[in-house]
């Protein structure tokens, strides 16, 4: 059997047909504070509107739809961090196929709660493992002792073709040249088969990747040449973590991509608060990697026609805290501290009154000993009004004799208190 390399422009036209009556075909519109910000016309792909809130429905349902009818019989198996199952459950309560879907343990509850109510009786879910590539080893275990088929959720013909559709809606909308698309990268899917109609289409299309910098597992493959393992992988932008990319789509991106862009996990953070205060867009982390990337190319796109891709607009509400706690540390406008207080009575008021500035505020402080606390030091976390204000709070503590320790900016202890 010969191996795969690429997709065609044909067959993602194929795809389109064939998902017509099946998915959204979403929106692609012009954000006026975006472009205000950028200086130039930046238009949003919302596949957070699509039937799934994400595009995952569209590769799945293309894969499952074309399996023979003794495959379907014998029922489908993934493995995914949410939307690719929610696509796969939907794909199979439309189509009537049994599926079992395999999710990390990790996995926001909301995601998991969508793809039940997607699936209804036709899908069982299993929780195993803290990453995607954690549940992929034993989906592929399952699948291999039953005989079932197995829907990848990025590295295969079929599903990279129906991503593509995202690219194709595009330049059918744009009523102008696109000079940029931003799409996330997570396995690659997405990416490659957006950029495969894009280039095939409309060659002088700049096609930028983007991943999380705590997971820039094609940026690796594509400086090396081919797939790597990544040891360790930041798991918060879920959608997009993942310690390896396919084959396939590595092979596609290395054709098609332009660039490939890290944003910090805190900068997505930050993104996702903007977009819901000045837009009421609620998305996941992962889609917003697509707007977080404006930033690193703000000279580039200057005069010209941008469009990002939101891949999704699965948030879990309990998820809003540590977002917004992210943000703030990287935006500079928090920092936790290890202070060691003077042994003497009016310490801490003093601390208030005398070395925190008007518009800084304690939002956290311990006691790092349970017992005699006043011979232990305290871990205080400090929220600013602005990042100019972070200097004369340590020259204030300087002057005053506290004797502190920095722990933001150090990541064993950061992990280990906070």
């Amino acid at each position: 059997m010969q191996t795969v390399t690429t997709v065609r422009v044909e067959e993602i036209v194929v795809a389109n047909h064939a998902l017509k009556d099946v998915v959204e075909k979403t929106p692609l519109q012009k954000n006026k504070q975006l472009s205000e910000r950028y200086g130039c016309n930046v238009y949003l792909k919302r596949e957070d509107l699509q039937v799934v809130r994400s595009f995952k429905i569209r590769g799945a349902y293309h894969f499952i739809r074309n399996l023979s009818m003794e495959e379907r019989g014998r029922g489908v198996v993934c493995a995914s961090a949410g939307n690719h199952a929610q696509g796969v459950a939907f794909s199979c309560q439309q189509l009537q196929i049994q599926g079992t879907i395999f999710m990390p343990t990790t996995t926001p509850r909301q995601k998991v709660s969508q793809v039940k109510l997607f699936g209804g009786s036709y899908v069982e879910v299993v929780l195993v493992g803290d990453t995607f590539d954690d549940s992929f080893a034993e989906a592929m275990k399952y699948c291999l002792q039953e005989e079932r088929t197995f829907v990848h959720p990025f590295d295969d013909p079929l599903v990279v073709a129906g991503q593509g559709t995202v690219g194709l809606e595009i330049l059918n909308d744009m009523e102008e040249p696109a000079d940029f698309v931003f799409a996330s990268i997570g396995g690659g899917g997405l990416v490659a088969g957006v950029g495969t109609y894009v280039k095939g289409v409309s060659p002088a299309t700049r096609v930028i990747g983007v991943e999380p910098a705590g997971a820039p597992s094609m940026k690796a493959a594509l400086e090396k040449g081919d797939v790597v393992t990544l040891d360790e992988i930041d798991k918060f932008v879920d959608g997009a973590a993942v310690k390896q990319v396919g084959q396939l789509t590595m092979t596609i991106c290395k054709d098609v991509l332009d660039d490939i862009v890290l944003v910090p996990e805190g900068k997505v953070c930050t993104t996702i608060l903007e977009l819901y205060n000045s837009s009421a867009i609620v998305v996941e982390p992962a889609g917003a990697l697509s707007i977080a990337a404006l930033d690193l190319y703000r000279e580039q796109i200057a005069g010209k026609n941008v469009v990002c891709v939101i891949s999704g607009g699965n948030n879990d509400i309990d998820r809003m805290q540590e977002i917004k706690e992210r943000s703030l540390l990287h935006e500079g406008l928090k920092h936790y501290f290890v202070i060691n207080f003077p042994q003497r009575a009016g310490a801490l008021r003093e601390f208030m009154e005398k070395v925190l500035g008007p518009h800084d505020d304690i939002t956290r402080f311990e006691y790092t000993k349970k017992n005699n606390k006043d011979n232990g030091p305290a871990l205080v976390g400090i929220e600013l009004k602005c990042q100019d204000d972070y200097g004369p709070l340590v020259t204030r503590m300087k002057q005053h004799g506290i004797r502190y320790v920095e722990i933001t900016s150090d990541p064993y202890l950061f992990n280990l208190l906070i």
